[in-house]
């Protein structure tokens, strides 16, 4: 009875082990989905340190918001409102996109953009590009 006592104790001791060991395969990557139809929100760089964010030039006044649509089939939508030929038209813009770890990449009229993911919750997506441009999106 003893030695079955220590036998278990011993299979249990080496399932926590086990059980506490893990390889983290997503190196820091937030796990929120990016899925789904995100309002341009702020624009702006970093100066000194210190972030300059701005409501965009982007948004025509009166129009609702430029967006970013991401679909779950990796399809991306870039609506623009302008009222350049008539009040608030909006003309959208479409391609592909893909996330590795904390980058997202899209790809719009053969044009490839990659962007490193600063923050990403449930309300924000925060990007900035390699020029150091920010770019904020809430939902």
């Amino acid at each position: 009875m003893k030695t079955k006592r220590i036998f278990f104790g011993l299979l249990l001791c080496m399932g926590l082990f086990a059980g506490s060991c893990s390889s983290d395969d997503n190196e820091g990557e937030t796990l929120i989905p990016l899925e789904g139809k995100w309002d341009l929100s702020k624009t702006g760089i970093i100066v000194n340190g210190t972030e300059q964010l701005s409501d965009p030039v982007e948004n025509q006044s009166g129009c609702s918001r430029d967006y970013l649509e991401l679909k779950l089939d990796n399809t991306v939508n870039v609506g623009d409102y302008s009222s350049a030929v008539s009040a608030c038209a909006l003309t959208v813009q479409s391609g592909i996109y893909s996330r590795s770890h904390n980058n997202i990449t899209t790809v719009i009229n053969g044009v490839t953009k990659t962007q490193d993911i600063v923050n990403l919750t449930l309300k924000e997506l925060k990007v900035k590009d390699a020029a150091g441009i920010i770019t904020v999106y809430t939902r």
